[in-house]
């Protein structure tokens, strides 16, 4: 049981690496904060040193874990799983090295991402004073953990990463699937306002194919948890008991965050600061979404101090009316997509709880994994 094994600080077990990167080549993989998510790099771009920000320096190696500065429980962290020569981090990102006499670095991993220990990281970054939240390795090196025999660590990694690997995989398929919906969209509808259009085709306003209507109060004294989800400006935020409009429905930014479109599959409550699609009229809302994806939003933003969109200025706007029948045949193949995608999502999160619920009983030995 874990009162076997080695009560040993992380201090012990890793140190924090900031080797200067020499950039002898003319091209490497430059990653920040932005770059690292939930485990994964997001990008492998070769770019120049002369496009980095100025403070970009630090080495990587294979097994390596990253981990951001700032705001520690946002999932800004990945392991290094590939050979990293070519790779520069920003200071932004620690470098956390394991020792591996002393411990299998992805079980360090694990340990370092484990909701109880970026929770317990959160605190104490928020107990400081400042603009970001931030902690330091030195804050890293107290923490505290017990160390099984290196089968066991083998045992509980290979678990976690089978988790992990089906959440990269979905995550990975959305990706995939929201790329083939939104060429799908552009080879439907090719052409805008500029240009002349075929029989069947005209131009015409915004609120010809949708009508956009302000999201309703929700006071938080007045919420309560329930099977609805809540649309803010900035998305999901939340679920409550009753919902306020039917799904499927659309909603976007009205006050705060402009730009982001929203696809909603069930019954739903939109904020006040949000907009939703009251009245698909020549528009179903598969399509009505990837028309307002297709807008800049921030060219009608009122100019206060808070971005804010005047719903009655995007309805005018003009847009191209497509023939109904085009309409039609581009909602029965993207639907299917987008309802795959929501299903994908929500076995992300399925095993994102079991990570959560079983990582600390794996690593205080509460359960054992053969």
């Amino acid at each position: 049981m874990a009162s076997e094994w080695p009560l040993t600080k992380v201090g012990d077990l890793a140190t924090s690496v900031s080797e200067t990167h020499r950039f002898g080549k003319d091209k490497l993989v430059f990653l920040n904060t932005s770059d690292v998510l939930w485990g994964e790099f997001l990008h492998h771009s070769y770019t120049s040193p002369r496009d980095w920000p100025g403070q970009a320096k630090k080495s990587i190696r294979k097994d390596d874990i990253l981990f951001s500065e700032i705001r520690p429980a946002n999932g800004r962290w990945a392991y290094v799983d590939v050979e990293a020569d070519d790779y520069v981090v920003s200071t932004k990102l620690m470098v956390i090295r394991a020792r591996p006499d002393r411990v299998l670095p992805r079980f360090l991993y694990y340990f370092l991402t484990s909701s109880e220990t970026t929770s317990w990281l959160q605190h104490l970054a928020e107990s400081r004073s400042g603009t970001f939240p931030q902690i330091t390795f030195d804050q890293i090196a107290e923490l505290e953990l017990a160390v099984p025999p290196v089968t066991v660590q083998e045992a509980i990694a290979r678990f976690l990463d089978s988790i992990d690997e089906k959440r990269k995989l979905n995550r990975r398929m959305n990706s995939t699937l929201a790329s083939i919906a939104q060429a799908l969209f552009n080879h439907l509808f090719p052409y805008s306002t500029d240009d002349d259009l075929p029989d069947g085709w005209r131009i015409g306003r915004l609120d010809e194919l949708l009508v956009l209507q302000r999201g309703f109060d929700l006071p938080s004294s007045e919420r309560s948890v329930g099977p609805y989800p809540v649309l803010a400006a900035s998305g999901p935020s939340g679920t409550h008991a009753r919902f306020m409009v039917h799904g499927p429905g659309v909603t976007t930014g009205r006050s705060g965050v402009l730009g982001k479109v929203y696809f909603v599959h069930e019954d739903f409550w939109p904020l006040n600061t949000s907009l939703w699609i009251r009245e698909f009229r020549h528009a179903t809302p598969s399509y009505a979404f990837y028309v307002l994806r297709s807008l800049d939003f921030e060219l009608f933003n009122a100019g206060s101090a808070v971005p804010t969109l005047n719903r009655n200025h995007v309805h005018n706007l003009p847009v191209v009316i497509p023939p109904t029948k085009t309409v039609q045949e581009f909602d029965r193949a993207v639907m299917p997509l987008l309802s795959r995608q929501k299903t994908n999502q929500e076995e992300i999160q399925t095993l994102a709880a079991l990570r959560n619920t079983l990582l600390p009983k794996l690593l205080s030995g509460e359960v054992r994994v053969n």
